[in-house]
Parts: C-alpha cells; sequence; structure tokens
C-alpha cells in the first residue's frame, strides 16, 4: 500500500468531514487530479433531464442522483429514472465520502410517500428505486416512511419493482422488520467500503452491523426479497481486501453486488488515492461471481442504482419481462 494511503485521513472537521491527505512536511494542499479517459462523460441537459428536473423540483422530491452529484445523472434521467431520497436532504452523519450535507434535519411530510408514488406512476417506472438520509434522530430511524413508500408504490403503480436502499436503522431488528414485512423486491444497503477503512470513510457505522442488517434481512425476507450491497474503490483498498469483503458479504446472504469508482465531490471530502482500471474492475466482478454473487456490476462508472433494473438476479429480470 502506498504511503499516501496509509495517511489519506490526516485532518477532519464538520467543514472537512473527509480530511485531507498530507504531504511529506505536514502541509495538506488540495490538487484536483485529472480523471482518466474512461471516467469522461458528457454533461447532463438534453430534453428529459430537464424535464425530470422540473418535474421532480416542483413536486418538492429530492433525488441522489443530484444531492450525491451522480456522474450517470444525465444518462439515467434521459432514460426515464430516477433514484428518489426520501426525508429531506440533511443527514445526521459524516461520511468522508458523502456530498449530502450533514446537520440536524428538520423535513417531515407524512404525505411524501404519495408524492414519491405519484412521480413514479406519472414516470412510468417498471422498477424505482427509493433512498434516504441516515435519520438517527428519529424514533425508528425512518422505517415508516419506508413503509410508506412502499406501500404507495404498489397502490399507485402496482406493476413497478421496488427496490428500497436504506440506512443501517442503527443495527435494530424492529425498523428493519417493519420494512421488510412490505416486500420490496430489492433490499438494498451499502456496506460502500472495505472493513479497515470504516474509521477514515464511515464515521458513525460498523461494517459487522451493516452486514448483519443485510443478513437478517434476508433471512426475513427469504426468497421475496433479493438484498443487495454496493462498494467503491479509490480509497485506498488492496485487491485482496475488496475479495475479502465480497467473500464477508456472501456470508451474510447478499445477492446482488454493485462495484464503482469513488470520485471526490470537493475538496472538502476524502481525496482519491488512485483510479483503477476498467480491467481491475472486471477482475473484481469474475471474483464476485466466483464467490457465487447472482448479479455483479462492476465499474469505474457502476453506482448502487445504476441500471438497477438491469443487475437482478435472472429469476427477478424474467419477471420483470412479463409484468
Amino acid at each position: 500500500m502506498s504511503e499516501t494511503a496509509e495517511r489519506i485521513h490526516v485532518t477532519r472537521s464538520r467543514a472537512k468531514p473527509g480530511g485531507t491527505a498530507a504531504e511529506a512536511d505536514g502541509t495538506v494542499p488540495f490538487r484536483r487530479a485529472r480523471k482518466p479517459p474512461w471516467l469522461k462523460v458528457p454533461a447532463p441537459g438534453g430534453p428529459n433531464y430537464r424535464r425530470l428536473k422540473e418535474k421532480i423540483g416542483s413536486d418538492n422530491l429530492h433525488t441522489v442522483c443530484e444531492e450525491a452529484n451522480c456522474p450517470n445523472v444525465g444518462e439515467c434521467w434521459e432514460r426515464g429514472t430516477a433514484t428518489f431520497m426520501i426525508l429531506g436532504d440533511v443527514c445526521t452523519r459524516r461520511c468522508g465520502f458523502c456530498n449530502v450535507q450533514t446537520g440536524k434535519p428538520t423535513w417531515n411530510d407524512p404525505l411524501e410517500p404519495l408524492r414519491v408514488a405519484n412521480q413514479v406512476k406519472t414516470m412510468g417506472l417498471r422498477h424505482a428505486v427509493v433512498t434516504s438520509v441516515d435519520r438517527d434522530d428519529l424514533p425508528d430511524y425512518g422505517a415508516s416512511a419506508f413503509v410508506g413508500v412502499v406501500r404507495s408504490i404498489r397502490m399507485l403503480a402496482p406493476g413497478c419493482k421496488v427496490e428500497i436502499l436504506t440506512p443501517d436503522f442503527r443495527g435494530q431488528e424492529m425498523p428493519l422488520a417493519k420494512v421488510i414485512h412490505e416486500r420490496p423486491d430489492v433490499f438494498n444497503h451499502n456496506v460502500e467500503t472495505v472493513p479497515r477503512l470504516y474509521p477514515v470513510a464511515r464515521r458513525g457505522s460498523q461494517f459487522l452491523r451493516s452486514a448483519r442488517v443485510l443478513k437478517m434481512a434476508k433471512e426475513m425476507g427469504g426468497d421475496e426479497v433479493v438484498t443487495k450491497s454496493g462498494l467503491m474503490v479509490g480509497l485506498g483498498e488492496s485487491f485482496e481486501e475488496m475479495v475479502e469483503t465480497f467473500g464477508l458479504l456472501r456470508e451474510h446472504h447478499v445477492q446482488v453486488l454493485t462495484v464503482g469508482q469513488y470520485l471526490r465531490p470537493t475538496e472538502n471530502h476524502l481525496p482519491v488515492v488512485r483510479y483503477w482500471h476498467p480491467d481491475e474492475f472486471a477482475a473484481l466482478e469474475r471474483a464476485a461471481y466466483d464467490l457465487g454473487f447472482e448479479s455483479v456490476a462492476a465499474g469505474p462508472l457502476v453506482r448502487s442504482s445504476y441500471h438497477a433494473d438491469q443487475n437482478l438476479p435472472e429469476g427477478k429480470r424474467a419477471e420483470q419481462l412479463i409484468a
């Protein structure tokens, strides 16, 4: 591992949740690294993108596409797909890689699930993805809002598959049970990075707690619920650590896996230690399939909900085509 990777997290504060990598003399300059050619994407701005942006904004809805500065926002919105983010746009945790603002949330709209479902119906989605900020301030950590969204989509758009990407609910069983009782088609919870880097990248979270949430979700949902998780590369992890983490996820009954390149949102976030080559992503994908994952998407621009409707086990994809 490079010296830079060892010194990845030297300074951090509320203003700089990710800290900054230091030079040998202790200084912490910011360099906007030149991205390799395989990470270049066209700027968003097509007609469907503009239409959806206006519609989602007028309905006072949030999308992780915008809040997290996703590089695929132009492509996905032109395809008529979006990942909705419920419970507001202020998160109670401060992950060093995430561009969602952190602080004390105030969002509380009991009609939000219906508004999301109505947008799903209007867009004619066959596969809707719904995520949220962490809401450690709420008694059930936001589980009731996910229940409301799943029920509302089932009511207004019954032909649409529902994928939810949830927080860890602090590892509590009852909030998770409430959500799984609604039988979302896919339960997604991202572990984000290898266990060693959790103190750097995911303060306030624990790898094994997240893994247990995924295992409990599968045990509660059985064959009706597909479990899914995602990781990033570029924070200083090794290939071997990634494969070892894949193995831990399989031990916790995760069926679908996504792996993408971390891109630094601002100078206040964790620096990119290195950009992984597409060939390395191909090797990660092969290793994941060898471990028994049913569906794997690994690539520089892959994100957790990128082409989510296509990254399902064969049986679920067949159901979607028939629906």
